[in-house]
């Protein structure tokens, strides 16, 4: 299986201070800051990228799952909202996925949607935290 590594980089004390995160091989390489993490600044988080890992790990299991029992999906979007909360601590991760399954029931397609939370790998490595998960199928 495959082995991937991403960096940052933070240079200076957290209020001015300044940092970059860069993805594996460079698909992304970009700010971020005190401001970007906890107000409204330029730049990115590590939640937001926490958050886009989930909903792209969660899409391709639910696509995997979905497809081993009998029904691929045509399309599978979902979102993640990641709650960062005093601590700093991350509290909360909801996802919400909207799919285009053709031929699927609701009851199997959210037990497929269930299965595919647990079974993601991030959602695995984040089992500290709670995930709550709102599926919705859709033409």
């Amino acid at each position: 299986m495959a082995v991937r590594t991403s960096e940052a980089t933070w240079l200076g004390n957290l209020k001015e201070g300044k940092g970059t995160m860069r993805i594996g091989k460079g698909a992304y390489d970009g700010p971020f800051t005190y401001a970007s993490r906890f107000e409204t600044g330029e730049g990115t988080n590590p939640e937001e990228l926490i958050g886009a890992a989930h909903a792209g790990c969660y899409s391709m299991f639910l696509s995997a799952v979905l497809t081993a029992a009998g029904f691929p999906p045509a399309r599978v979007r979902t979102t993640a909202t990641v709650h960062l909360t005093a601590g700093p601590t991350i509290s909360l991760i909801e996802l919400n996925c909207e799919a285009e399954v053709p031929g699927v029931s609701e009851a199997l397609f959210i037990e497929k949607s269930e299965a595919a939370k647990a079974g993601c790998p991030v959602s695995k490595a984040l089992a500290a935290v709670e995930i709550k998960l709102t599926a919705k199928l859709v033409a």
